[in-house]
């Protein structure tokens, strides 16, 4: 009798399992729904240029729903400075309307690869981020960007993977200019926790969030790819391996933004 009770209170554990698998697989698509309105192209505007749009990155709206998080290296160069480029953000809405706002960087955090900006207009879909900043290794993740930007249309794109390792990483700097004093301490006084995903993210996907599929929140933003070989070999023999900046530093930017 014990044995019959001990192997069906297995069997209801290992069904328990299996249907919250399911329910977190059923969930991806109104996931994606609830996500997208969210999640902007990033990029620069000028009206003699064809096209006017510059395509950088990918980022995603948070705060009061007028704040945007991208990666600092999305950025064009001399953004900081008041003769810099008009930084711009495009909105899908569908088909191939798209709707531009103008956009400012607020705050920046160049030790982690990331950037706060301020667009104009009326507030948007805000992203929820893991309160606790913390992500576990095997956790289902999605990712939203634009992979190889224009080229394939600003319709936002979904590839899923898991966490597959959190391990340590100093980031170089883009440049060697950018190399001061205190970046220098910092790749001296250790590195910090970055996301290593089992997902295959492209240039375009930089900036853009990690979503824990499960709970529907941001746990990461998508930084880099592992790459064999040149920039272009990215398209044709993917890794399929993506670090992410941990979700924590983006919530420090913005109470630091405020």
């Amino acid at each position: 009798m014990r044995r019959l009770l001990s192997r069906a209170a297995r069997w209801l554990a290992f069904a328990a399992v299996a249907l919250a698998g399911s329910a977190a697989q059923a969930s991806l698509p109104d996931l994606i729904a609830s996500t997208k309105p969210s999640v902007v192209a990033v990029g620069t505007y000028n009206p003699t240029d064809n096209p006017r749009f510059g395509f950088r990155g990918t980022g995603f709206v948070v705060g009061d729903g007028t704040q945007v998080i991208t990666n600092f290296h999305v950025l064009p160069g001399a953004v900081e400075s008041a003769s810099g480029p008009t930084l711009m953000i495009q909105i899908p809405k569908g088909g191939r309307e798209l709707e531009g706002r103008v956009a400012r960087l607020i705050s920046s955090d160049r030790t982690h690869d990331l950037a706060l900006l301020q667009i104009e207009g009326p507030p948007l879909p805000a992203l929820p981020l893991e309160g606790s900043g913390v992500a576990r290794e095997g956790t289902s993740i999605a990712l939203i960007g634009f992979p190889i930007g224009g080229v394939l249309g600003f319709a936002p794109v979904t590839h899923r993977g898991i966490i597959a390792s959190i391990s340590a990483i100093a980031l170089p700097a883009p440049t060697s200019e950018r190399l001061s004093a205190r970046a220098i301490a910092t790749l001296r006084d250790g590195a910090f926790d970055i996301l290593q995903l089992d997902a295959t993210a492209y240039p375009g996907n930089s900036g853009g969030p990690v979503l824990d599929v499960q709970t529907g929140r941001v746990v990461g933003v998508v930084n880099m790819v592992l790459i064999r070989g040149t920039r272009e070999s990215a398209l044709s023999h993917p890794t399929g391996i993506t670090y992410a900046i941990p979700v924590r530093f983006v919530t420090e930017l913005l109470k630091g933004g405020r």
